[in-house]
């Protein structure tokens, strides 16, 4: 069955990108409606922005989506990871600015506070999206492909000249929890090199090292605290896929193996498994179905202690 909310959930803080402070408020919504942004700041015109892949404006940065009227919201990955973790299929977003608040970079802030709040199951079937043959794009060195499988699996590997990085590659499947327990803390990440290059460009104005962020310089970490996890950048481009395929509208079925790649890709992906329908079916999942799927059974409990 679907799910929502209990009641209200609250956020505060600054956008990574914009440096902006944004209040966000998730509230329940009814069967059916989906994952949907309201620009509260707005006064005239359409505030309604959908969580959706065909609403978003493709940057290799954050995942950014607008409706047709202009408003935007971007750096929603990590709420939308957060969300289709935790098994929540309908939400309503109020949000007073144009970038979600980065808080520690990483998911757990958003998955600890809608697990407090509890969730309610919805008397609706969870409709999910059957990838029924490979689809694959490339641009450069970076590949992510989609290919038939029996649940969500998401796979990745990177390639950093900072040995501190280096190569790392990771699979997990997206069930019973598991992005709940292996993901949801794991950080954005950068470059000192890239801080220094953003800032000088007015961007990564609300991005604080060891705050939200996990900086690397050569074999060093600058950020205090160092790792959350040995591995945590490929956990955390594991966390951004999982927001990215959110957009979908609905769990996917299906390997995700991501080389390289970063959130404009991934978008790409997802608009040519829908240009054709041969590449895809909608099911209605059953029982058994429905406890594979990321968020089913998770607890507060499984969040780990460091985030």
């Amino acid at each position: 069955m679907q799910k929502t909310i209990k009641s209200p959930v609250r956020f505060a803080g600054v956008g990574l990108h914009s440096g902006k402070p944004a209040n966000v408020t998730l509230r329940p919504a009814v069967a059916g409606h989906g994952i949907w942004f309201r620009r509260t700041d707005i006064r005239l015109g359409n505030a309604m922005v959908p969580a959706l892949w065909s609403a978003v404006d493709r940057s290799p940065l954050c995942t950014r989506i607008q409706n047709d009227a202009g408003a935007t919201v971007s750096t929603i990955e990590h709420l939308m990871a957060a969300l289709a973790g935790c098994g929540i299929h309908n939400a309503l977003i109020d949000i007073d600015g144009p970038e979600v608040p980065i808080l520690d970079g990483s998911s757990a802030p958003f998955v600890r506070a809608i697990l407090k709040c509890g969730l309610q199951v919805q008397s609706a079937p969870i409709r999910a999206i059957e990838i029924l043959r490979p689809v694959e794009v490339s641009s450069g060195d970076a590949t992510v492909r989609l290919v038939p499988n029996a649940v969500m699996e998401i796979a990745f590997e990177i390639d950093f000249a900072d040995a501190a990085i280096g190569v790392q590659r990771k699979r997990l499947t997206m069930e019973n929890g598991t992005f709940v327990r292996e993901l949801c803390d794991c950080r954005t990440f950068c470059r000192q090199s890239d801080v220094d290059a953003m800032q000088s460009n007015g961007l990564a104005l609300g991005g604080v090292a060891g705050e939200n962020a996990v900086v690397f310089d050569g074999d060093a970490v600058v950020s205090p605290g160092g790792l959350r996890r040995r591995d945590e950048p490929v956990r955390h481009k594991m966390l951004d896929a999982l927001g990215d395929l959110a957009l979908a509208g609905g769990p996917v079925l299906g390997l995700y193996t991501g080389t390289r790649a970063g959130h404009s890709l991934t978008n790409t992906l997802l608009r040519k498994v829908f240009e054709d329908p041969a590449n895809f079916r909608l099911v209605e999942c059953d029982e058994v179905q429905a406890s594979q799927l990321p968020g089913a059974g998770v607890h507060l409990m499984e969040i780990p202690e460091v985030a």
